[in-house]
């Protein structure tokens, strides 16, 4: 990856990280800390992976993205609105009564939502029928999937998993955000899902352990995903909850919490600042 090409990629996840902590603000309400975490993800499939158009955003040979881990709904409407899909100033309206961007995707509404999610576990299953779906109709789209890692406690994620093997659909490759925070703490006491990679290795997955902060990294891993065949692929981005705000970092406190006016400053100063060092 070129050096330009990178700092376009670091522009775009910081800005989507604006979004999200504004989404937050705006709405007193939401879940940050995931959000942040996936944000680099985001921005490197809709820049450079996902065959997708924001003037046609239910094309049916589009490829799909399903955010497994709806809560975090702050991270896809941010991208979602920075590739033109919905005008950026609606972002303030998140969580309002009178708004399409609710607290969860709705695909309904909302141009360039691939599926209504928020049920842990029901995303992935969802894109398995969709990879499934495109190999019975002879399409070519691909569909990727983002899960939480405190999302694999759920029984279906593994449902899926079986299925999705046994259905040889190389057409899905599925992220799983390993921030190590869920809700109530650690998943390693809560719920403890590890070694995860090694789990879905048993269950016939093709299996990539990287840095989820690093583009060069997740580039290598999506190419490795589209070359596989015969099973489908999962990369397991190691990242930090609450990325690029000092505060928030590795605080399972803020999972679902709204920065108050005070730190909603704080955090945009860090994050122009950011973009500032970008191009210093």
């Amino acid at each position: 990856m070129t050096t330009e090409k990178k700092k376009e990629l670091m522009r775009l996840a910081t800005h989507i990280r604006m979004d999200i902590l504004t989404e937050v603000y705006s709405a007193n309400s939401g879940h940050p800390g995931g959000s942040l975490s996936i944000a680099d993800t985001l921005a490197y499939l809709y820049s450079e992976v996902l065959r997708v158009d924001p003037e046609k955003p239910a094309c049916p040979d589009r490829d799909r993205f399903v955010l497994s881990k709806g809560h975090t709904a702050p991270a896809l409407y941010a991208v979602l609105a920075e590739r033109g899909f919905i005008p950026k100033e609606d972002l303030t309206g998140f969580r309002n009564i009178n708004s399409y961007l609710q607290g969860h995707p709705d695909m309904k509404h909302t141009p360039g939502c691939d599926m209504t999610s928020g049920s842990l576990g029901l995303g992935i299953s969802a894109a398995a029928g969709m990879a499934l779906g495109a190999k019975i109709q002879g399409k070519d789209f691909r569909v990727y999937a983002m899960l939480g890692d405190g999302e694999l406690a759920e029984g279906q994620v593994w449902e899926a998993s079986m299925f999705s093997a046994h259905y040889k659909l190389d057409n899905l490759c599925a992220f799983v955000d390993w921030n190590g925070l869920q809700i109530d703490g650690r998943i390693v006491d809560v719920m403890n899902s590890t070694p995860i990679d090694k789990k879905f290795r048993a269950f016939g997955w093709y299996v990539q352990v990287i840095n989820g902060h690093d583009f060069d990294e997740i580039e290598k891993a999506v190419g490795k995903a589209k070359k596989t065949k015969g099973k489908p692929s999962v990369i397991i981005l190691k990242t930090v909850k609450g990325k690029g705000v000092s505060y928030m970092e590795d605080k399972a406190s803020w999972h679902g919490a709204a920065p108050n006016e005070e730190q909603y400053k704080l955090g945009m100063a860090e994050l122009n600042a950011a973009l500032e060092a970008i191009d210093a």
